[in-house]
């Protein structure tokens, strides 16, 4: 039976029901949900709210949703917002590890205008070498249909929830209206590998130094390496970081919906005044996992320490600035909320996702069973024991991106000029932003493709 981390890191134990088949012949849905129980019964953070007399007759999809203690505002606030299965454990791992079949284009789907039920598309990231790039795209391009189709609430769940090939009409944003323009980007998926770590620069503005970092997902290393490219590509930037002399750091968390906590731990060594003896996050399970590995592991099983980092840049930092919204989410609010027992921590954009929780990922190929699950397993807590951010980190200053995009190290960028101006005392470049600004265009956004990335805080494509 395999089990591979994700949120958080768990040394994970054999018991009763650890495989030891070999290519096994596919299970029937019976006995792959009854392995589903198993597991669930076992790992699961709210085993004790399993019923004990499942359907066993469901399919699997419905059998795992059944036994899941689900969030509900009113009964249920303290209820499961996360966990997932997927009825490919292959495509589930390698989501995990960034590969999946792609444009290479993330974006988010708004109402335009608002109060309608018009729909258009905004580019939040284009993967360099990817067939986006390839056609042409970039961030802040807009697109108002697909395969030549207007975009509504009613169709773009059928029009973009594609493999095949789509056709991407562009469009211009203006003074508050939208003129379709005869541009027309044609864009085939394929299977691509996502390199985390997007960009870097260093600002000189007066007397100070400040390094920027975009990350959108706490992965380690391409699927199925073993060499952690990605974490040795962020420590190669905080290198040149502390070579120069920076004094202020901002990290932008924005369309970070989460990942592997070794990542993680890794990023928040880098940042942090902090020795490789403070505690970065302590984990709390159900009775029977806490039982079962107290014994085993001690105490050290339910705490993570920072690691030592020559290229550790906190003892520099007068300002530490995360760049968030409703997309951020897992390993990106575990690193704040580690950090912010140590050093003062500034969250500039909307409200995070709120996503307190750990997942593993739990297969078993071997053993017949085709499905992989993703089931919360966890809550984590900062070295002060806090865990008070089920709804969300609220920003310290609010501001909305809004749908006119700029290139990442822009300063027109709001939350990126708002993030310089907090730690210079100067506008850039001089933005009106308000909080008033901020829920309206929050209102106005239906999804975003980051939410389907695995760790994201929902499905994408819902409806």
């Amino acid at each position: 039976m395999k089990r591979r981390i994700f949120l958080p890191v768990i040394l994970l134990v054999a018991f009763a029901f650890s495989c030891k088949e070999k290519n096994a012949e596919p299970k029937n849905e019976t006995e792959t949900n009854q392995w589903i129980y198993a597991n669930m019964k076992y790992w699961y953070y709210w085993t004790d709210q399993i019923t004990a007399s499942p359907d066993y007759n469901k399919t699997p999809g419905d059998f795992f949703n059944s036994l899941l203690y689900k969030y509900d505002a009113t009964a249920r606030p303290d209820g499961d917002r996360f966990s997932w299965m997927q009825e490919s454990a292959k495509e589930l791992e390698a989501s995990l590890g960034g590969e999946s079949k792609t444009s290479g284009m993330e974006y988010k789907l708004v109402y335009f205008p608002a109060n309608t039920s018009n729909v258009v598309g905004v580019v939040l990231y284009v993967i360099p070498g990817s067939p986006a790039a390839q056609a042409g795209l970039v961030r802040g391009d807009v697109f108002s249909s697909a395969n030549g189709q207007k975009l509504t609430d009613a169709n773009y769940s059928k029009l973009l929830n594609t493999e095949n090939k789509t056709s991407y009409t562009l469009a211009d944003i203006k003074d508050g209206t939208l003129k379709e323009t005869a541009t027309v980007r044609e864009v085939t998926p394929i299977v691509l590998q996502e390199d985390p770590v997007f960009f870097d620069t260093v600002y000189t503005i007066g007397a100070d130094k400040i390094g920027y970092v975009v990350y959108h997902q706490f992965i380690p290393e391409p699927f199925k390496a073993n060499n952690q490219a990605y974490d040795k590509k962020l420590d190669g930037i905080f290198s040149e970081f502390k070579n120069s002399n920076i004094n202020a750091l901002v990290v932008d968390f924005r369309y970070n919906p989460g990942g592997y906590v070794s990542s993680a731990t890794n990023l928040a060594s880098l940042i942090g005044k902090v020795s490789a003896n403070d505690i970065f996050y302590y984990k709390e399970y159900n009775k029977q996992v806490t039982e079962t590995n107290l014994k085993k592991y001690g105490e050290s099983y339910f705490y993570d320490k920072f690691t030592a980092k020559a290229q550790n840049v906190g003892s520099n930092l007068k300002e530490l600035v995360f760049l968030v919204s409703s997309r951020s989410a897992s390993a990106s609010e575990l690193v704040i909320n580690g950090l912010k027992p140590f050093m003062n921590v500034t969250l500039v954009g909307g409200r995070t996702v709120g996503k307190n929780v750990g997942s593993v990922t739990i297969s078993d190929e071997k053993k017949g069973i085709k499905v992989g699950l993703q089931p919360i397993v966890s809550k984590s807590l900062n070295k002060d024991k806090k865990s008070d951010y089920h709804v969300g980190f609220e920003p310290d200053v609010k501001v909305s991106e809004g749908n006119i995009l700029f290139p990442y190290g822009d300063p027109r960028d709001p939350l990126l000029g708002e993030a310089l101006f907090r730690i210079t005392g100067t506008h850039v470049v001089r933005q009106a932003r308000n909080a008033r600004v901020l829920q309206e265009e929050e209102a106005n956004e239906l999804v975003s493709t980051i939410s389907r990335k695995a760790g994201g805080s929902n499905m994408f494509f819902d409806k």
